[in-house]
């Protein structure tokens, strides 16, 4: 049985509604303008995680958690938290910092099924040589392009977002819960 030849141009006006998801027509410029901004950001900064340490900036990101950590560590639920990702996915980066030498994971004192993400001196290490080009990159990316004003503007909106969609889901739903 062969198929029907598609035809060159495809007219999916009556397949969509008239205005996407109900936004309206500056709604869905701010959507759009935001995801283009932040998908270009996070594969900027995952590219320049690559060249400088070989992994993705997700793994640079626990690194810097861990780091700002007096002890340098943190219970993996913790880390799941801070850094806004499913168990799963944090399991499975550690796993590979794990493997690098960067990272070691403990039994939890208080807890003997919790386990505690420790940064290693060999993680530190790597932190240290690849934070001047993760600013490097942020700087260019982000505040380079923006007057002080308009950063602090930009920081106070994004709190909010994040705030609202944690306290909107009460905590069903969350990354870390998943």
């Amino acid at each position: 049985m062969t198929s029907p030849a598609l035809p060159s141009t495809w007219d999916t006006s009556d397949l969509l509604p008239a205005e996407p998801n109900g936004l309206d027509v500056p709604e869905q410029e701010i959507w759009h303008a935001y995801r283009d901004a932040t998908a270009l950001i996070e594969d900027t900064l995952d590219h320049q995680m690559q060249r400088s340490a070989g992994v993705p900036h997700l793994y640079y990101r626990i690194l810097v958690r861990l780091s700002q950590d007096p002890v340098h560590q943190l219970r993996m639920l913790d880390l799941a938290v801070d850094t806004k990702i499913t168990r799963p996915r944090l399991t499975h980066a550690i796993e590979r910092l794990e493997k690098l030498g960067w990272v070691r994971r403990d039994v939890c004192p208080t807890d003997k099924r919790g386990r505690i993400a420790v940064l290693t001196d060999k993680g530190y290490e790597v932190l240290q040589r690849a934070t001047p080009g993760h600013v490097a990159a942020l700087q260019h990316g982000i505040f380079d392009r923006l007057t002080p004003v308009q950063a602090a503007q930009f920081g106070e909106l994004c709190r909010i977002i994040a705030q609202g969609l944690e306290s909107a889901s009460g905590g069903a739903g969350l990354p870390w819960q998943r």
